[in-house]
């Protein structure tokens, strides 16, 4: 029985940028729902689009009047706006039904267990995981960027790596080294709140030198998110949330 919409690491290297925000989701056109907006009960307006299978319950099973806890895939397609990609809804006191159950999809990824009645997490709401390559970090401005690699697609094609910049401080001795790294949504912006280090990342052609940090924006390896990045990569398929059952 499924007890978190994010589900345990199962290797230590492995990759993925996953979270949940609690808010009203509000399509750009209400006959088209893949495309809107989240707002969010601080006030935040985020742009947001709707994948996969979590698509046919927000037709036919939610109220879109009414905040819910979204899981989601966090972008950043410009500098300072927060774009979030959803794949689920965490609902068990309301998602109980059959048919519900086999449409609730969500990337499964922590470790946390919540009791099947409870539509709260343990991490709160606005939690996020990012697992990932440090390519990125400025301790005294409370800047880094931590890039993400995909998994490969079903045909075979390997989907390009996308960086998330984060507010945070981590030292700059912990450059390319893998990092997992616990944050709190805040307006647009991911705040770290914990990170440990799990080690460091092998370099093919590094001409920047060993332990040298790149601005992001600078192009190369170390570039800033870039616009239209897909997916994480992670160790796991996606599978269908049953709260409560």
């Amino acid at each position: 029985m499924r007890q978190h919409p994010i589900s345990p690491v199962t290797e230590p290297l492995q990759y993925r940028a996953i979270g949940v925000v609690r808010g009203q989701y509000v399509p750009t056109d209400p006959e088209q729902l893949t495309r809107g907006l989240i707002r969010t009960d601080d006030g935040s307006e985020i742009d947001a689009v709707v994948l996969g299978r979590v698509l046919s319950l927000v037709r036919r099973h939610l109220d879109l009047d009414r905040s819910h806890l979204w899981v989601v895939y966090p972008r950043c397609r410009e500098p300072g706006a927060l774009h979030l990609q959803m794949v689920g809804v965490w609902e068990p006191s309301t998602l109980t039904e059959p048919e519900a159950e086999a449409e609730l999809e969500a990337e499964p990824e922590a470790e946390a267990q919540v009791a099947p009645s409870s539509d709260g997490l343990p991490e709160g709401d606005d939690y996020f995981s990012v697992r990932g390559e440090l390519i990125y970090t400025r301790p005294d401005a409370k800047e880094l960027v931590v890039k993400v690699r995909q998994r490969a697609r079903p045909d075979g094609s390997r989907p390009q790596p996308f960086k998330l910049p984060l507010r945070g401080e981590v030292p700059l001795a912990h450059l390319r080294h893998f990092v997992s790294l616990d944050l709190r949504r805040l307006g647009h912006h991911l705040e770290l709140e914990h990170f440990d280090v799990i080690a460091p990342v092998a370099q093919r052609g590094n001409r920047g030198g060993k332990g040298r940090p790149e601005r992001p924006g600078s192009g190369g390896s170390s570039a800033a998110p870039s616009a239209g990045s897909s997916g994480p990569r992670s160790s796991h398929r996606s599978a269908v949330i049953r709260p409560g059952g």
